[in-house]
């Protein structure tokens, strides 16, 4: 049965609407951007446009028929250097990417004009620092995926930040008016529970491939979610109100 308390989005005075609105749209933006930047880095680490289950089994599990670096190369980094240039990384990784050959072979010439302006020591941790060969020489090798500390670092950010964003959300929502109690709890329950189960995935796929698949399912169920509480928030703040003052109105009219 759809709840009939007072306290709904339908009767709020304009100001408060206009604060879950504005919070809401802002919101909505960025998460937005946050799918940009999600295609941006893992949606191109098979170096196809689109996210996949390869591109999470390349993240997080990483693709060890090569190295990170090849594989950055082909995925993500592909627009960041000619044919050419990627060409002449490569043949280096496979000799063996010694230090005299990244000096003498015209490698760190490549790295220094395509690389260094973003990868240095200025860029932060999560960016390795690409003027200390040791990093260069530390990509070179198998690709395993993302790395215990990356996991670690990205995990408390996603599980602090993605709760808060969905507590408020959440909130603004639990005032409808309109929404079965058993579908309006299950719907704010969904971010938190696939929010863990997201997390979690990323770690057991970095275990084993097959764990990818529960990294869509959770993002996809979260994306879910949050569309259906911004649209059911949205309508009852602005287009229910206007239409029970027509229908009103008609019956007044009769």
């Amino acid at each position: 049965m759809a709840s009939s308390h007072r306290l709904n989005l339908a009767s709020q005075g304009t100001s408060l609407k206009a604060l879950f609105t504005g919070y809401l749209v802002v919101v909505a933006v960025g998460y937005l951007m946050a799918l940009v930047q999600i295609q941006l880095t893992h949606g191109l680490a098979d170096g196809k446009y689109g996210l996949s289950v390869d591109d999470i089994v390349y993240s997080y599990y990483g693709n060890r028929n090569n190295s990170l670096l090849e594989n950055k190369l082909h995925g993500s980094m592909k627009p960041m250097a000619t044919d050419d240039e990627r060409a002449q990384i490569i043949q280096w990784i496979h000799s063996g990417a010694s230090e005299e050959a990244y000096e003498s072979a015209g490698i760190q010439q490549i790295f220094e004009a395509k690389c260094i302006t973003c990868h240095n020591a200025d860029a932060g941790g999560a960016i390795p620092d690409y003027s200390d060969f040791q990093a260069i020489k530390d990509r070179a090798l198998v690709d395993t995926g993302a790395s215990i500390t990356a996991l670690a670092r990205v995990s408390h950010i996603h599980l602090f930040g993605i709760a808060f964003i969905f507590m408020f959300v959440g909130l603004v929502f639990s005032l409808a008016a309109g929404v079965p109690k058993v579908l309006k709890v299950t719907v704010i329950s969904m971010p938190y529970i696939f929010l863990l189960i997201d997390i979690a995935a990323w770690w057991l796929t970095k275990l084993h491939p097959n764990f990818a698949y529960f990294v869509l399912l959770a993002g996809a169920a979260m994306a879910l979610s949050f569309g259906f509480m911004w649209i059911v928030s949205m309508y009852e703040m602005w287009i229910l109100p206007r239409f029970r003052e027509d229908h009103r109105d008609a019956l007044l009219d009769e």
